[in-house]
């Protein structure tokens, strides 16, 4: 199993940036994809971005532009620049990791989440 852990959230101001981390632990065959998503009071979680295996991205249209997702694969990290944020993009960030377990077998795991809040 692949257990992870989010920082860097907290409280800023619109047009503001934070960048946040997942760090990733475990024993697993492989790694699929990790991604970002976020759920905001009320409303369903939702994808922001993604990085596969690969090195490829893939991001919600709503943050195009303003979000960058990357990677450090030997320190088993994810990291989600937000740049120009908006009121609309409060949430609570959940880190993902599409893997594959030792006995090949698909997992998924989630990290407890953390708070983002833009506000003046």
């Amino acid at each position: 199993q692949v257990q992870l852990v989010e920082s860097g959230g907290g409280l800023v101001q619109p047009g503001g940036s934070l960048r946040l981390s997942c760090a990733a632990s475990g024993v697993i065959f492989s790694i699929n994809a990790m991604g970002w998503y976020r759920q905001a009071p009320g409303k369903e979680r939702e994808l922001v971005a993604v990085i596969t295996s690969g090195g490829s991205t893939n991001y919600a249209d709503s943050v195009k532009g303003r979000f960058t997702i990357s990677r450090d694969i030997a320190k088993g990290r994810v990291y989600l620049e937000m740049n120009n944020l908006k009121p609309e993009d409060t949430s609570v960030y959940y880190c993902n990791a599409d893997f594959i377990t030792l006995g090949r077998r698909r997992g998924d795991s989630w990290g407890q989440g953390t708070q983002v809040t833009v506000s003046s």
